[in-house]
C-alpha cells in the first residue's frame, strides 16, 4: 500500500472513531453517506433526513468550486492568478476569495501576525506533507521570510495586489473552515434533520444525535496513530478543529519537523503545544485560531481564546498535560487515556 493511500485510510479510520455515538442512534433516520479527496484531503459527508441525496450532491460540487477557487496545486485558480502576479499587477477576485482573505487578515491582526497566508513562500520552501520534504538552509528561510507580512496584501473594492515580488498566499489555514461554513448552509436549505461534516479534520456537528442530545467527538491522541483518540468531548450545532504536530510531518536525523510553520521564525512553532483543539459556531474560526493558537502557545493562546464570544479551546502540551477554557468542564468534556492529566482551574 503506498504511503497516500495508508494517510487516506488513517483519515477514514480517524473520521470512524469520531463517529463515536452517530452509527448507533440512525434508526429511523434515513442516510446518505458521501467520502471523496479533496481540498487536499479526505473528506467525509453523513447526511440524515429527507432529500439528503440532494444535498450531498451540491455539497460535494460546493466544495469543487471552493477547491477550483482557492487552491494554490490548481494552476487556473484565482489564487494562483494573485500569487504569480506578485508585486506586478492588481487582480479581480471573487466574493468568496474576498470574504476568506479579509477574514484571515481580520484574525492576522489579532494574533499579532500568528496566523499568517502569505507564508506559502516558506511552506514551498519546506515541502512538508510532499516526497520533496527538507530542512531548509538557515539563509533560505531568511531570504523566504522577507516575503512574510501580511500587511502587504492590499484590497481595494474587489481587487488584491501582493506588494512584493515573490509573494504568494497560501489559503489552507483557512479555506476548510469556510467550506464547512458554506456545507452546513446546504444542510439548512435542504432542513436536513443532522449531518456530520467532516473536511479532513474540520468537523460541523449539525443536530447532534438522533434524541436531541450532543454527539460524543473524540479528540485525536496526538502521540498515538490517527485514529486513536485521548479524551471525549461532547458537542451539538458546533465546528470542532484541531491542530497538531502529529498531522503532517517528516523526521530528519531523530527530530521532528511538523508542518504548523512560525510566520516570525520560519520554523515548525515550538512553544510547548501538540495539539490545540477549538470549538466555535463558524468552522472558519475554529481553522484559523487552531493553527494560530498553537504557534502563540498555551498562556497567549489561551488568553486569546478567552477574550472571545462563543468560542472554547482544549490545549495539549507536550508534557500530556491539558488545559481547556473556561465553557469546557467535566460536563462536556471527558479524558479518556490516563496518560493524560487534566489540569483543572489553571
Amino acid at each position: 500500500m503506498s504511503k497516500r493511500k495508508k494517510k487516506l485510510l488513517c483519515i477514514s479510520l480517524s473520521f470512524i472513531l469520531m463517529c463515536i455515538t452517530l452509527s448507533s442512534c440512525t434508526k429511523s433516520q434515513k442516510v446518505y453517506k458521501k467520502e471523496s479527496f479533496m481540498l487536499g484531503t479526505i473528506i467525509s459527508l453523513k447526511y440524515y433526513g429527507k432529500n439528503g441525496d440532494k444535498a450531498i450532491d451540491e455539497s460535494i460540487e460546493k466544495i469543487r468550486n471552493i477547491e477550483n477557487k482557492m487552491s494554490v496545486n490548481i494552476a487556473s485558480s484565482e489564487i494562483c492568478k494573485v500569487n504569480n502576479n506578485s508585486g506586478k499587477e492588481d487582480i479581480v477576485i471573487g466574493k468568496e476569495n474576498l470574504y476568506v482573505i479579509e477574514k484571515a487578515l481580520e484574525y492576522s491582526k489579532l494574533t499579532g501576525g500568528a496566523f499568517d497566508i502569505s507564508i506559502e513562500p516558506v511552506v514551498k520552501l519546506w515541502g512538508i506533507g510532499t516526497e520533496k520534504a527538507r530542512v531548509p538552509k538557515k539563509e533560505e528561510i531568511e531570504d523566504k521570510l522577507k516575503l512574510v507580512n501580511f500587511k502587504d496584501i492590499l484590497i481595494k473594492n474587489n481587487k488584491l495586489f501582493l506588494n512584493r515580488k515573490g509573494m504568494a498566499l497560501d489559503l489552507g489555514g483557512i479555506a476548510k473552515g469556510y467550506a464547512a461554513d458554506e456545507l452546513k448552509k446546504v444542510v439548512q436549505k435542504y432542513n436536513l434533520e443532522r449531518a456530520f461534516i467532516n473536511l479532513g479534520g474540520n468537523l460541523y456537528i449539525y443536530g447532534g444525535k438522533e434524541n436531541g442530545e450532543p454527539l460524543n467527538i473524540g479528540i485525536q491522541d496526538p502521540c498515538a496513530k490517527q485514529g486513536e483518540y485521548f479524551s471525549v468531548l461532547k458537542v451539538k450545532n458546533k465546528s470542532v478543529v484541531t491542530s497538531g504536530n502529529y498531522e503532517r510531518y517528516f523526521i530528519k536525523n531523530g527530530k521532528r519537523y511538523h508542518h504548523i510553520l512560525d510566520p516570525k521564525t520560519g520554523y515548525p512553532a515550538e512553544k510547548g503545544l501538540i495539539s490545540t483543539t477549538i470549538i466555535s459556531d463558524k468552522s472558519i474560526d475554529g481553522d484559523a485560531l487552531s493553527t494560530s493558537t498553537y504557534i502563540l502557545g498555551l498562556e497567549k493562546g489561551r488568553k486569546l481564546i478567552e477574550s472571545l464570544k462563543g468560542i472554547e479551546a482544549i490545549f495539549v502540551t507536550k508534557d500530556k498535560k491539558v488545559y481547556t477554557t473556561r465553557g469546557i468542564n467535566k460536563e462536556n468534556f471527558n479524558i479518556s487515556n490516563k496518560e493524560y492529566t487534566y489540569e483543572e482551574g489553571r
